[in-house]
């Protein structure tokens, strides 16, 4: 069944009372991954030439940046980058792994002050094998977890409920960027 727009049409209602993600299959399907390895085709080279809006970057640094992630695992799901196209973490310089680090600590600050995250899931996926989306170029993933959020929802219907609009997620987060400690 073709859907004319998903917006105005995201699934039709039933007594299940489903949660519609038809956004995910971009991803799903694999359209929003780069057809090769090169910069040129990488959407973490391209973010950076966007406004701060449109490219959801949180914050920008001299050698690497903070953006929201398309296709959060929450809300507030972010992604540290280093601007430079490296795939792997061994290839960074050591003045860009410090600011990976130092805006992966502000990133959970910002975090718990904008959603009183509990905790966090941090990590870097190494290579297409280890689960990276974008195994070309090294992002760091900063995921807020609160108590009780990994419900039935993943468990039964394989599914998870975002209760938090990319745009809000940006202005919250951007805004709240400087200030928190």
């Amino acid at each position: 069944m073709e859907v004319e727009d998903p917006g105005e049409r995201p699934g039709v209602p039933d007594p299940f009372q489903r949660l519609w993600t038809p956004h995910r299959m971009v991803y799903i399907g694999g359209q929003s991954k780069p057809v090769s390895p090169a910069a040129a085709d990488c959407p973490f080279c391209i973010i950076p030439g966007r406004t701060d809006a449109d490219g959801l970057v949180v914050h920008r640094g001299e050698l690497s940046y903070v953006v929201l992630n398309l296709y959060p695992y929450s809300p507030g799901h972010l992604l540290v980058c280093p601007y430079r196209h490296v795939a792997d973490l061994t290839e960074v310089t050591g003045a860009e792994l410090a600011e990976i680090g130092a805006f992966t600590q502000q990133a959970m600050r910002v975090l718990r002050t904008v959603s009183r995250a509990d905790g966090f899931n941090l990590g870097v996926n190494q290579g297409a094998v280890a689960g990276a989306g974008i195994a070309a170029h090294l992002h760091q993933h900063v995921v807020p977890r609160w108590t009780g959020d990994a419900n039935f929802l993943p468990v039964i219907g394989r599914t998870k409920a975002v209760p938090q609009l990319l745009d809000q997620a940006w202005e919250l987060l951007s805004s709240a960027w400087p200030t928190a400690r």
